[in-house]
């Protein structure tokens, strides 16, 4: 891929000469933990599905039990903060959205990672820190660096991406050829599909989010970025109301008119179901759709999927996100909670997890030939990986409240009509700068 050396930009001790490497000689790492009992907080989320078919391998291979707690993504977060504010809480490792990052260090809930990687009767001398995508390390791990979550002097790693994504395109092949379109290459074609595939084929054109909250702005945010927009200027100012930002949104309510009925209501769950069902041809958004097309128990449409680059506006650029895991400050069992995570996140379990139908971390996992075979859409995440961008949202500690209670109440007003677009966004601006100002962002 051509991309930058994430080795060459972190500014990390240990991605560089001074971290040592651990003994190819050390005893079983797994002995001195044998017994203990590992609770993790999980999210319903499809790769965290796969992820535990492969927990009883673990407990074959190193004896340390693992107990689950799954919960819906926001009811996960709120129990995360109340256990982790404990003095010691029940969680020993944490699957966590790449938003909540800079929260959770900001307030001390998280431990770095560097200890862990540095102590050699812990580490796997066989990991590979450089085999993991560049872009997923950077944004789902790193806290402290340029603008506070990007590589470069200053920046931590506190995370592992584990259900890491981009956006991608896949479209219903079948209907393409039925007639005799090719998927959009731009917006400018994009925009013309919508109508077009509505008019000729009846069902929706575009799945897409459209829920109140966090879900609408990540849909607006997968236009807002290809078509040159952002959040904030290089100030701190709040842009995304100008011409861009309206642009966005105003193309995200037209895949609202034109997609399957109830898009405004959609989150990631029913947005998937919707396109999995037959009720779309085209989607946009996380490459964990992967596994669950192929998924007899969920997908209707198992053999008539092609996938291509996100469509580009006035550049390529797609998603970095999803999720990782982390260690709480508090967690009982942190060393054996760290065996877990790099055993889950290792060469062999990547491999094993996107087979189960998880989506693969791992540059390795990616080339695999075998998995090429069984996702040739592999062939095209390589090649959008090139544009995933780890600047796709300011993933400051006051990015959730800006992303839930400012951006996703207005933006959700525009799906359903009740505000236009240009109205919508300018009535956000005031809210963000009172979070902005309190963050000492902006100056009061």
């Amino acid at each position: 891929m051509q991309r930058r050396d994430l080795l060459k930009t972190t500014g990390l001790s240990l991605f560089g000469a001074a971290l040592p490497i651990a003994s190819s000689h050390a005893q079983d790492r797994y002995a001195k933990y044998k017994g203990q009992t590992l609770v993790v907080s999980i999210p319903a989320h499809p790769h965290y599905d796969a992820m535990q078919k492969l927990l009883p391998d673990f407990t074959r291979e190193t004896g340390i039990k693992v107990e689950v707690d799954k919960l819906q993504i926001l009811r996960m977060k709120d129990k995360q903060l109340l256990e982790m504010a404990k003095r010691q809480g029940d969680y020993d490792l944490v699957c966590y959205v790449v938003m909540w990052k800079g929260e959770y260090v900001k307030k001390g809930l998280i431990r770095e990672l560097e200890p862990f990687l540095k102590n050699t009767a812990l580490a796997d001398p066989d990991f590979d820190l450089k085999d993991i995508v560049p872009a997923y390390l950077e944004n789902i791990g790193l806290v402290g660096g340029p603008k506070g979550y990007l590589p470069g002097p200053g920046a931590r790693l506190y995370g592992l991406p584990y259900g890491a994504e981009t956006s991608i395109m896949a479209y219903r092949r079948d209907i393409f050829a039925k007639h005799d379109l090719n998927p959009p290459q731009n917006y400018a074609e994009f925009q013309a599909l919508l109508r077009t595939l509505k008019d000729k084929e009846g069902i929706g054109a575009l799945t897409s989010r459209g829920q109140a909250g966090h879900q609408c702005v990540h849909a607006w945010l997968l236009h807002l970025n290809p078509m040159g927009g952002k959040i904030f200027d290089a100030n701190w100012q709040p842009r995304f109301n100008d011409e861009i930002g309206v642009k966005a949104l105003t193309f995200l309510k037209e895949v609202s008119d034109t997609g399957p009925a109830g898009i405004p209501s959609y989150g990631q769950g029913e947005m998937m179901t919707a396109f999995l069902q037959g009720q779309s041809a085209m989607y946009l958004d996380s490459t964990v759709i992967f596994g669950p097309v192929k998924d007899p128990a969920s997908s209707k449409i198992n053999g008539k999927v092609s996938y291509a680059l996100h469509p580009k506006g006035v550049r390529y650029s797609s998603q970095s996100g999803g999720l990782g895991l982390a260690i709480p400050k508090n967690a009982k069992n942190a060393d054996a909670a760290f065996l877990l995570m790099q055993w889950l996140t290792s060469k062999r379990q990547d491999v094993a997890v996107a087979r189960a139908g998880g989506v693969p971390t791992r540059l390795s996992t990616i080339a695999n030939a075998d998995l090429v075979r069984q996702y040739p859409e592999y062939i095209t995440l390589r090649d959008q990986l090139q544009y995933s961008d780890p600047d796709w949202r300011p993933i400051i500690p006051e990015w959730d409240e800006i992303n839930v209670q400012a951006l996703g109440v207005v933006i959700s007003e525009a799906l359903t009509g009740k505000k236009s677009p240009k109205e919508a966004l300018d009535g956000a601006v005031p809210k963000v700068m009172d979070i902005m100002k309190r963050g000492g962002y902006l100056k009061t």
